[in-house]
């Protein structure tokens, strides 16, 4: 039999400023043939083909670089930067960065020595030599990361004595902590929202950020990555979202390996749908919901996580793909609710009747599992009735394809929104305050339906009984110079698509509102995130983070003399009011 692969050497992740990403694994590099490509990279970047390079190696730590896919690869070597297209190839040595999408993916080839030292010494030495370039970044990174790891170790600890509610994404009546658009535009608020900071205790009153790479430490230090999501001893996992990349999924977020179920509900067909099934682990159900009207999509993002001690309740805006979890501005509402006693088996609350009513929309199959707290029991929609969501601060808005109208009318969509708003009653101060839209996709708008949108995000009522009044909406978007400077260049439009005759609309001119997040490090990362609001000053009447993009397809548009709610395609939203009247 042979022998143990020698190894010669490793390509350490680098970012842009060539300081090392630590937030990337190290890829082993042994004499003979090593292929490099999307699949070991934990990435779902397209422009990085399956098998996009090619290192051959000799025993001495030589080797050559072959570019085996279409898109050309850099290779600096001292001074001098060699741009190799399709089957070029090249000698590297020890020291040489690779890119494999120029000015992307950045690699540092290190060798191991003749004597094929333990690449834990290699890289180390390479880490020392980093260092001297810049002590103080690298240190503030691993600051960072230790700060992360504190924060979830503190919540793991917490889940095993009993369920707190560690990271929820409403802003509770009275103790907004979110910043109203004139901020968000503004980038002279940087220095006091770096030293910004929330007590522990009110951790669960407040939406997170998640985790971005290459911007400052500071900015990441109250972020999320998936592995804070998803931890602990979860017995039953059901995963919604639109794109799935099942080998990032598994490599990035490795505890979902050891949880006995798991059910994916996804958007995704073709080949994607084929790979899935193909590697998917031998637990995995996956599950795609109808789409009953054309051109629909099922672009949930949630995640429902079952634990001996409860159930952790996640909406967020992020696909389940590398560059959606790393690169992008999103955002995550996450709160962890405990079994019912047993007298309260029956006690409902709005937030349940919200989940389950859209649990039954996407119509999964349900399946029997062996829980150590209840025994046998079927996972479906009506098995979410276990825990008590009594203290739930928000709303699950939801949208569902297909025609509502009668009794049905209110129940999904922007008038789901506008049945929830109407039952609030609000301060004086927001009467006729200024609506804010934010998302990433524009969808084909008209004035009408603009209008019909505004009169729902516009309930409510005032403490005397009169209407809260009509909003102007402020429809926060990218330019395209915001996208060209972004962490990602141009590719970052990929994720922020919309036809130009749509974003040329006369009528959307007096809306627009430019992009800006520098107050919380984000400037550059482009906004995967969906959220509205409505606000006056520093005060937030309510605010909604959501899967929804501006369109008819996801808000929904009434038909047939406004009886009638016409949804295409399926999305998650949570709301919380500042005052409420009957549990909004």
């Amino acid at each position: 039999m042979a022998g143990s692969p020698v190894k010669i050497g490793l390509l350490i992740p680098l970012q842009k400023n060539l300081l090392v990403d630590y937030s990337v694994s190290n890829i082993p590099i042994f004499q003979g043939g090593n292929v490099i490509g999307r699949n070991n990279l934990a990435i779902s970047d397209k422009r990085v083909s399956r098998k996009h390079v090619s290192l051959h190696t000799t025993v001495d730590g030589s080797a050559e670089i072959v570019v085996e896919g279409p898109n050309p690869v850099i290779v600096k070597s001292g001074d001098q930067r060699k741009k190799l297209s399709t089957q070029d190839k090249a000698l590297i040595v020890h020291g040489d960065i690779i890119e494999l999408i120029p000015g992307n993916y950045l690699f540092k080839y290190v060798t191991v020595g003749s004597e094929h030292a333990s690449s834990s010494k290699t890289d180390s030495s390479f880490l020392r030599k980093e260092k001297r370039h810049s002590v103080e970044e690298s240190s503030a990174v691993k600051r960072n990361r230790h700060i992360l790891e504190d924060e979830a170790l503190e919540r793991t600890l917490l889940d095993n004595d009993n369920l707190e509610q560690d990271d929820v994404v409403a802003i509770t009546p009275g103790h907004s902590q979110l910043k109203p658009p004139e901020v968000l535009a503004s980038c002279g608020n940087t220095e006091a929202s770096r030293h910004f900071s929330v007590p522990k205790d009110r951790l669960s009153l407040i939406f997170r950020l998640m985790r971005v790479q290459g911007i400052p430490a500071w900015a990441n230090s109250c972020s999320v990555a998936i592995r804070d999501v998803i931890q602990g001893n979860v017995l039953v996992a059901v995963l919604s979202n639109y794109m799935v990349d099942i080998d990032w999924l598994m490599s990035g977020c490795p505890d979902l390996r050891k949880i006995p179920h798991v059910l994916v509900i996804h958007g995704e067909s073709g080949a994607t749908v084929d790979h899935l099934k193909k590697n998917r682990p031998a637990n995995w159900i996956l599950h795609k919901p109808p789409l009953p009207i054309s051109y629909g999509t099922h672009h949930s993002k949630a995640m429902l996580l079952v634990y001996p001690q409860g159930v952790r309740v996640v909406v967020h805006t992020a696909n389940l793909i590398y560059v959606d979890w790393n690169n992008k501005t999103q955002g995550l509402w996450m709160q962890d609710f405990p079994w019912k006693d047993q007298q309260n088996l029956n006690k409902g609350s709005s937030f349940e009747n919200d989940l389950v009513d859209y649990l039954n929309a996407l119509k999964w199959p349900e399946f029997n599992v062996h829980l150590p707290v209840v025994g046998n029991v079927n996972i479906n929609p009506s098995f979410f009735k276990n825990f008590d969501y009594s203290s739930s601060k928000v709303r699950l808005i939801a949208s569902v394809p297909g025609y509502h109208k009668g009794t049905n009318l209110k129940n999904w969509g922007h008038m789901k929104l506008r049945g929830v708003l109407e039952e609030c009653i609000f301060d004086k101060e927001f009467c006729k305050s200024p609506l804010v839209y934010q998302f990433s996709s524009l969808g084909s708008l008209d004035e009408r339906w603009l209008a019909e949108l505004a009169v729902s995000m516009s309930s409510g009522i005032l403490n005397d009984g009169s209407p809260l009044g009509s909003g102007k909406p402020l429809i926060i978007w990218p330019t395209v110079e915001d996208v060209r400077c972004s962490l990602e260049g141009y590719a970052a439009g990929n994720a922020i698509p919309s036809p130009q005759q749509n974003v040329e609309k006369d009528f959307l001119k007096k809306y627009w509102a430019r992009w800006k997040a520098n107050h919380v490090g984000r400037c550059r990362a482009m906004p995967h995130i969906k959220s509205y609001t409505r606000y006056n000053g520093q005060n937030l009447a309510w605010f909604l983070l959501t899967s929804a993009n501006l369109s008819k397809a996801a808000w929904g548009a009434l038909q047939k003399n406004n009886s009638q709610l016409m949804i295409r395609s399926y999305e998650d939203q949570l709301s919380n009011s500042s005052q409420t009247k009957t549990g909004c």
